[in-house]
């Protein structure tokens, strides 16, 4: 690819990926690319269209499953301080899509800015959040946006407004190619009473997910009035494993992924639970989990 020689400097080729994303497991990109400006992002956007380049972003990789055999094309990470910026102006709070969740959660936190206490807990980059929609039954990281700033494949940045915006369950329409800044509003209440609801999510979070393991992550979109777990638990799955991808026996919605594991016994043990669930009850579980 001639082409990008000029971004030499931001290039990786061939970089492992497994590193990068919480299952431990997949292949390299062909190209990982870490800009350093918005400037130097926008250049490479556009000229991957110039290209024809395929491009991905990767953000914590806490939702993703790359494949054994790797990407092609250029994956995007968006590390640099650039893009990992958070600004407070009174009850707003900006944040570059490279902040981590936490990040997020403990800078509103140490402000008095309430709301993000729910997500306490949930791992991830506020990009991959936004795309998603993070959060559970008592709330999600939606229902704070204001605006986002995106970027298109000619390197162009436009700004998303609330009313343009969607979020459901575990889902957005925010499908733009690259994810920059969002503006949050959020509530004003002491630093105190938003730790004591932050302890509280984070004890019924550790209780109830294998947060103790890092290569391990959720699979499956809960259906309509159900709960995947549940499911999976019911049809006796819970502690089945194919080769070194094993069903949470504490929360079996997600996988956990042992020492020499691959992609490939993931994709088997994601097969097999939705099979067996589909012979039991008739459901077909639809992926949550991204796969490359």
């Amino acid at each position: 690819m001639a082409g990008l020689d000029d971004f030499a400097d931001i290039i990786r080729r061939n970089e492992p990926l497994a590193p990068y994303v919480y299952l431990k497991v997949g292949g390299p990109a062909e190209m990982l690319v870490q800009p350093r400006s918005r400037d130097e992002l926008s250049r490479f956007v556009q000229r991957c269209f110039q290209e024809r380049v395929p491009l991905r972003v990767l953000g914590s990789g806490c939702n993703l499953l790359v494949r054994d055999e790797g990407v092609s094309g250029a994956v995007l990470r968006l590390s640099e301080p650039a893009f990992t910026v958070i600004r407070v102006e009174g009850n707003r709070v900006q944040a570059g899509t490279g902040v981590a969740v936490s990040d997020l959660i403990a800078q509103a936190a140490q402000h008095g800015l309430a709301g993000f206490e729910t997500l306490v807990g949930i791992p991830g980059s506020v990009g991959g959040a936004l795309r998603c929609n993070a959060g559970d039954r008592y709330g999600d990281i939606g229902q704070f946006v204001r605006q986002v700033e995106v970027m298109d494949n000619s390197g162009n940045t436009q700004i998303r407004e609330r009313d343009e915006l969607r979020f459901g369950e575990h889902a957005s329409n925010l499908d733009d190619p690259v994810l920059l800044n969002a503006w949050f509003q959020l509530e004003p209440d002491s630093t105190d009473a938003i730790v004591k609801r932050m302890r509280k999510a984070w004890i019924a979070r550790k209780t109830s997910q294998p947060l103790s393991f890092q290569a391990a992550a959720r699979i499956f979109k809960d259906p309509r009035g159900l709960r995947a777990a549940a499911l999976i638990e019911q049809a006796g799955l819970a502690r089945t494993r194919v080769g070194g991808a094993e069903v949470s026996d504490r929360d079996a919605n997600y996988f956990i992924v042992h020492p020499g594991a691959s992609a490939r016994d993931v994709l088997r043990l994601i097969d097999l639970v939705r099979s067996r669930v589909q012979e039991r009850f008739n459901i077909t579980l639809e992926q949550e989990i991204t796969v490359w």
